[in-house]
């Protein structure tokens, strides 16, 4: 029988986690398959179940792994004494680097997350929400201290972060300048805009 392949310093079921994100990516989560799953990774459909108990619960690690490692830098922003537009940049460049070099994990988390079931269904809508939140408060801090233009700090938010998932066509692409050129062409665009100059 066949054994799911690991590199160093990885464990079966990163592997299988991995494999997930992309083929939910891929195919959408009600539609791919265990046996699809099996097939990408290598083995037989029964042989996963030692790994995992279900397409569910790769959904949950998948959603709350990215969720969480947000949360996690978003805490560690907030705890520096930067002012709000550095702030922001961080905030802007981790979303950035998440997009570009986790893309298929962020991908499912922003798009598949509505085939989650309660109670993880409103955890998530919840963290989603209390993370937007948290960075239009970081907004809003800057528009009081005049570091950031009178802007509306949710719509701001939602428009950073509507530009960041954009970068799901630069992945399609067959022309593109490399990752760091978009880093810094989206820093420019998204807190620049920003500035109170």
């Amino acid at each position: 029988m066949a054994r799911i392949k690991i590199e160093k310093n990885t464990s079966r079921k990163e592997v299988i986690v991995s494999k997930a994100a992309s083929l939910f990516r891929e195919k959408g989560f009600k539609a791919a398959s265990m046996r699809d799953l099996a097939e990408a990774v290598g083995v037989e459909a029964a042989s996963l179940y030692n790994h995992i108990k279900s397409k569910t619960e790769l959904l949950h690690e998948l959603c709350f792994g990215v969720a969480n490692r947000f949360m996690h830098h978003m805490d560690e922003v907030e705890s520096k004494k930067n002012n709000s537009i550095a702030k922001v940049e961080e905030l802007v460049r981790f979303h950035i680097n998440e997009m570009i070099n986790h893309y298929e994990e962020v991908y499912v988390s922003d798009r598949e997350w509505k085939h989650l079931s309660d109670p993880y269904l409103s955890n998530f809508q919840n963290q989603r929400r209390m993370y937007r939140k948290r960075f239009a408060a970081i907004i809003e801090a800057g528009i009081r201290n005049k570091e950031i233009k009178a802007i509306d700090a949710p719509t701001a938010v939602l428009i950073i972060l509507h530009a960041i998932g954009g970068i799901e066509s630069w992945h399609r692409s067959t022309q593109k300048i490399d990752a760091d050129a978009l880093t810094s062409n989206m820093i420019t665009i998204l807190v620049g805009g920003l500035k109170n100059d």
